[in-house]
């Protein structure tokens, strides 16, 4: 047995069971695998109890994606199968307290897959790993809370201490975290928006001055056209497949751009409506762009080109372009200028079917365009997104029903956390306004982003780490090098519900502080609580958990923040921190004055149960940049120049999984079962380089001299562009480089990794 614990997962021996690859989404085989997961995990009462309130009025918000809701007309099964497994996950039955790991050394814990570790169960009690022992111990809270003051204040300086937040957090719970951390004084609050939408964020504030989406859920259910890109909703946001149903029902048009064909965005058989499962569902994308990895900037510009030349030089909506957008002229001088030929060879696309897209733009009287993480880590991430922003300007598709854009987020809350303030680069107002509210002074100089992080504590300036949620090592790039940066800490802390790898690649001292999750009922002096959450469409509501917590010994993470801000602060500022831990409302009514939008804040949750964050562009046709107007960029069509051998590679999740919570090992929707250490290959690459299937390979990294490994890797054959390889996270996060970053934003490359294959053996 090895020494250490290990920062990777074992290997797996047996190659995968492959089957064809579906054409439809949902139906029974959804209901099938939700109705087993709920059957494992908590049994069928509790689970189809808590069913029943997820996603409702009264109930609790889903802690899986963070797709809106409908405004009225909710169904009694608001929820999809990802869903589900994530209430389940969260709602079992099964614990993990100091006994567990009693049995169960930190080293031995590191050698189970993150499968195992996440089916093992809740965590239930405060654990400790001091410095030298090989096993978590208990400890009580209040001690635990002494350890992290005593760490905190040991610091030469606050940068010193790095605070972490995941998406799952509640906008009550992530007002107070930032306050505490910026009291303590440091700006260091990286998030998980570091590592997805940080591209789409600095992308849109460029162009239309606000980094969020424009649209309503209405407006997705009635545009006349959908373009999804870099997104793949049949696993990652399943309940989107019923809104775009609803807008082809309508008449609307969906277009698929994606390197790999999805089940989703083919057939979609709703699981509500069984009179549907007998044939192959409602067709969801007319068109499917098959789109080179990264070839994502010279296909819009293509599109757009396309569009010019149609319309004899001029956009769509000329009055729209003059009055509300600048740099137009410089932008059509610059596609006028570009050759098909490299547009086409950039794209894997060719300019029939550029125009043939273009054309159905120009009929369209309303667009919406949506994308995730394949278009937003790239190193020209920024420049994909504002590309396909360009598609919406050329036609006036701004502030008007059914139009806009439509960055999809992942976890529940990640957008609401980033509201609240849970940001490295707080702008001043932002700080202002607190300190007004409160009564408080905060500090201006901008923090650590996640890279930068990393980068802290392996220079060994980041001594103490803090994670709210979320599962750091897994969900971050070079996994190797994250390790390394982790054990360098003096002291790691993981506020969790669930084991994951994150709590045994660890500081000198770890602590594991077990929190409430979403389904958990929250008492506090006799009166029950709740906190809120902000969905993907800017729309703020409750959630409130049912079910009694499944130990004595978790707190909420509201109770967590306040009890270490007091332990830290002592009388030090004038925030209320023990009366904010016993009355969520009075935490509302410190927002209502400190954050913009957030005005009444108790009153509009309370009387109207949710409300929508203004947004001037989708309101008003007003754009928030210093001149009111959206901006025109120019940017190149990125050169990709593979050496022989060499693949362009981007990592994906199955479809059981979640972020970095894996709930199973197959991938129904592209015929992969019991295997995840798999790459996806164009069959025809396979041929050339004789690689059979389910061939055991190594897969090697290039990134400016250095070389990174991922061990025993099968190959699949799969409907991919040549050139181009896919493999699943965060089995191949050690190959992505800390290093390679997407150009502004600062967001790993995850989807763009230069790899070369090396053969085992032939089976």
């Amino acid at each position: 047995m090895n020494k250490k614990p290990q920062a990777q997962g074992p290997n797996e021996e047996q190659p995968p069971k492959l089957s064809p690859t579906p054409t439809k989404a949902g139906g029974w085989s959804a209901v099938q695998s939700t109705m087993r997961e709920v059957y494992r995990e908590t049994g069928l009462k509790k689970g189809i109890s808590s069913l029943l309130k997820v996603n409702q009025r009264g109930g609790f918000d889903c802690p899986g994606c963070a797709w809106p809701d409908p405004d009225d007309r909710r169904s009694m099964t608001e929820f999809c199968e990802n869903g589900v497994k994530a209430v389940a996950e969260e709602a079992t039955h099964k614990t993990i307290g100091p006994k567990f790991f009693q049995d169960h050394s930190v080293v031995n814990l590191s050698q189970w897959t993150d499968h195992k570790l996440g089916k093992a169960g809740r965590l239930v009690h405060p654990l400790i790993c001091r410095e030298g022992s090989s096993h978590y111990e208990a400890i009580i809270w209040d001690d635990a809370f002494g350890l992290i003051a005593k760490n905190l204040d040991e610091l030469n300086h606050p940068d010193e201490s790095i605070f972490y937040t995941s998406g799952r957090t509640s906008n009550e719970a992530a007002f107070l975290y930032q306050l505490m951390v910026r009291l303590f004084g440091t700006n260091n609050l990286p998030d998980c928006s570091n590592m997805c939408h940080e591209s789409s964020g600095v992308a849109l504030n460029e162009s239309i001055g606000i980094g969020k989406g424009t649209v309503t859920l209405e407006d997705v259910e009635t545009s006349d056209l959908i373009l999804v890109a870099g997104q793949n909703p049949g696993t990652n946001h399943p309940r989107m497949l019923a809104a775009l149903q609803k807008a082809v029902r309508r008449g609307g048009k969906v277009i698929n751009v994606n390197p790999l064909p999805e089940a989703g965005l083919a057939h979609f058989q709703h699981p509500q409506e069984p009179w549907t499962w007998a044939g192959k569902g409602t067709p969801l994308a007319s068109t499917f762009l098959q789109v080179k990895i990264n070839g994502d900037v010279a296909l819009f510009k293509g599109i757009a080109k396309a569009l010019l030349e149609i319309s004899g030089g001029e956009a769509l909506d000329p009055e729209f372009i003059q009055t509300h957008t600048k740099n137009f002229e410089e932008y059509r001088d610059s596609l006028q200028a570009l050759n098909w030929s490299d547009l086409e060879s950039s794209s894997g696309l060719n300019k029939a079917e550029m125009k043939d897209v273009a054309e159905i733009i120009i009929s369209s009287k309303s667009m919406i365009c949506c994308w995730a993480m394949g278009l937003t880590q790239h190193p020209n991430a920024v420049a994909n997104i504002q590309e396909l922003v360009h598609l919406l300007l050329l036609g006036g598709h701004f502030g008007k029903p059914g139009s806009g854009v439509c960055p999809v987020r992942g976890h529940s809350n990640v957008q609401g956390d980033r509201t609240m303030g849970i940001f490295e680069k707080p702008t001043v107002d932002f700080l202002e306004k607190i300190e007004n509210h409160l009564g408080v002074s905060l500090p201006r100089e901008h923090g650590v982003d996640v890279v930068e992080a990393i980068r802290s504590m392996d220079s060994g300036k980041g001594k103490v780490f803090i994670a709210m949620g979320g599962n750091f090592l897994s969900a971050t790039p070079d996994t190797e090098k994250t390790a390394q940066a982790l054990q360098s800490c003096r002291l790691t802390v993981q506020i969790s519900t669930k084991l994951n790898r994150s709590h045994l690649i660890k500081g000198k001292t770890a602590l594991i502080l077990p929190c409430f999750g979403r389904t958990d009922r929250d008492i506090k002096g006799g009166h029950e609580q709740f906190v809120t959450v902000e969905n993907s469409m800017g729309y703020v509501h409750p959630s409130r958990g049912h079910l009694n917590p499944i130990s004595e010994h978790l707190r909420s993470e509201i109770d967590i923040v306040s009890s270490l801000a007091q332990k830290i602060f002592a009388d030090r500022h004038p925030i209320p921190w023990e009366d904010w831990k016993q009355d969520y409302n009075l935490i509302r009514d410190a927002i209502s004055g400190s954050i913009a939008g957030f005005e009444s804040f108790r009153e509009k949750i309370v009387h109207n149960d949710g409300f929508y964050l203004s947004n001037p562009i989708r309101d008003e046709r007003r754009f928030l940049t210093p001149d009111s107007r959206a901006t025109f960029f120019i940017h190149s069509v990125p050169k990709l120049d593979l050496k022989e051998g060499q693949f362009l590679m981007m990592t994906i999740r199955t479809h059981d999984q979640y972020n970095t919570t894996i709930y199973g090992l197959n991938d129904r929707y592209r015929g992969i079962h019991q295997g995840r250490r798999v790459i996806l290959m164009n069959p025809d690459d396979m041929k050339d380089a004789n690689i059979s299937t389910s061939q055991m390979l190594d897969l090697k990294s290039h990134f400016k001299g250095q070389i990174r490994i991922a061990k025993n890797f099968r190959a699949v054959p799969y409907s991919i562009p040549r050139g181009c390889t896919a493999t699943y996270f965060p089995e191949t996060n050690v190959l992505v480089p800390l290093d390679s970053v997407a150009k502004k934003s600062n967001t790993p490359t995850s989807k763009y990794v230069i790899i070369s294959l090396h053969p085992l053996n032939k089976e």
